[in-house]
């Protein structure tokens, strides 16, 4: 009878949008579970920018035992975080109880990383050992907040909100995430209360081992499972449409409606994610629904993804894609005849330096390997590569992968459709990928080129049909 229920950083920022437009948008706020996530900003302070880098607290304490510049951070981080209390409970006697709440966490943190500090600085132990520890109890900071204020927020409103801590904070027993979650739940009442579950789970295994910025999801994605939700959702600040709005305009982007899992899949691995992989792997193994609503447009259905949907006629769902990917380039003469040794080893060194592969290419005597990462990363990989294969010629140069994607896409024609139309905007293919499951095409392009190709695959493959409203409209 229930609904797991995700709401993204950017939504919780807005509380009164969050109680108006999603608690209090039903008949009922009960039967739901909310997981929430860290306000809009506040994960980037704790462990670093997702997408610049920019370390945060986390990244200042593994980078330097000597600096104690993640006092300073840590500091700057409890300010904000306090003035964002006072945003959410003005001047009552709420904003001490919140500020206390906050200020035990991160005063706990505090010791935590000046004892590891101190305890590192002794020959026989190695900061490196216990830095997963501490990227878990930094992150856990950022959702205990949000969800301890947001349970407290809708109890003054006039709701039965419960917090539901997962973080393990200060707990003597390290538990499988399941029987975290089971322990938690043993003994509320769906029908009566409304449980504000934190996004970051503790567990034995650690979820940021597995998972990093996407525990949040697995977190939702196992709540779901377990207590037998009949659909899980996640509540955005945007639809997710056929391109983004902001490149082909409002008036051409379509929310989609209805989608499976395998675009869902595509989408991450552009970094696009509506959901991380592996959260949605449980999700369509137990055939849960789920759908991606967008807070601020609370009457529209959203988009509904399930294992077996397939468009009732072949068509384009989405242009997706991202800019700042690095083409890696690896050509030896040697490779002829032997290309699965240096696939592996390749494969191998980057998994090393945690870097994400979103396509590759290969011949007879190179590999092409498209990674998402930072330069640096990139060129500590070249120079591993370049002393593993001294004979091999190594390049490198930044580029942008674009791809139409869609539940069937067996369309006679579509790539020569796709080519020509970048062809008409003058817009050069360096390489382009189309797989026989026919749920996306690739192509990788100049990076300066990534706005108007977008825009180009957009008209020619999906405005072309005027969908209307969405396509295919969820029910």
């Amino acid at each position: 009878m229930h609904t797991v229920e995700k709401i993204g950083g950017t939504s919780m920022s807005d509380y009164e949008s969050v109680r108006d437009n999603i608690i209090n948008a039903g008949p009922s706020p009960y039967q739901r579970i909310f997981v929430v996530s860290a306000y809009g900003g506040i994960t980037d302070q704790l462990l670093e920018h997702k997408k610049s880098g920019q370390p945060g607290i986390y990244g200042l304490f593994a980078s330097s035992m000597e600096e104690r510049s993640w006092h300073s951070a840590l500091a700057a981080l409890e300010a904000r975080m306090c003035s964002i209390n006072l945003a959410l409970f003005g001047d009552t006697p709420l904003l001490a109880k919140a500020n206390r709440f906050l200020k035990e966490r991160i005063q706990d943190a505090r010791s935590c990383l000046g004892n590891l500090h101190s305890l590192c600085m002794h020959g026989h132990f190695a900061l490196e050992s216990h830095l997963a520890t501490v990227r878990e109890m930094l992150a856990s900071i950022g959702e205990a907040h949000s969800a301890w204020n947001t349970a407290q927020l809708l109890q003054r409103d006039g709701v039965n909100a419960r917090f539901v801590d997962l973080t393990g904070w200060n707990t003597d027993r390290h538990l499988p995430l399941d029987e975290r979650i089971r322990n938690a739940f043993a003994d509320i009442d769906l029908a009566q209360q409304l449980p504000i579950v934190t996004g970051y789970a503790h567990s034995e295994t650690g979820l940021m081992s597995s998972f990093d910025r996407g525990y949040s999801e697995m977190t939702f994605s196992r709540l779901a499972v377990l207590t037998g939700a009949r659909e899980a959702i996640i509540h955005k600040e945007f639809h997710l449409s056929s391109a983004d709005p902001r490149l082909v305009g409002e008036s051409q982007a379509v929310p989609i409606g209805r989608t499976n899992y395998d675009v869902a899949d595509q989408l991450a691995n552009l970094g696009m994610e509506a959901i991380h992989p592996k959260a949605a792997k449980g999700l369509r193994q137990h055939q849960v629904p789920l759908r991606v609503k967008n807070t601020f447009e609370p009457e529209h259905s959203g988009t509904l993804i399930t294992g077996d949907y397939v468009s009732d006629t072949p068509c384009v769902e989405i242009i997706a894609g991202r800019k700042g990917v690095y083409a890696l380039e690896l050509f030896d003469q040697d490779m002829a005849g032997n290309i699965e040794s240096y696939d592996q080893e390749v494969i191998a060194t980057i998994k090393r330096f945690k870097a994400s592969t979103i396509a590759r290419d290969m011949n007879a005597n190179s590999l092409t390997l498209y990674l998402s990462a930072n330069l640096k990363t990139v060129k500590r990989i070249r120079a591993t590569l370049s002393e593993r294969f001294p004979e091999a010629e190594l390049d490198q140069r930044k580029v942008a992968i674009v791809s139409a994607v869609g539940s069937d896409m067996q369309i006679p024609g579509i790539l020569a459709d796709a080519v020509s139309a970048l062809a008409k905007n003058s817009i050069s293919i360096l390489a382009l990928h189309q797989s026989m499951r026919q749920v996306d095409m690739q192509f990788v392009v100049e990076e300066k080129d990534y706005d108007r190709a977008v825009r180009s695959l957009h008209q020619a493959l999906v405005e072309v049909h005027d969908h209307g409203r969405a396509i295919c409209l969820a029910s």
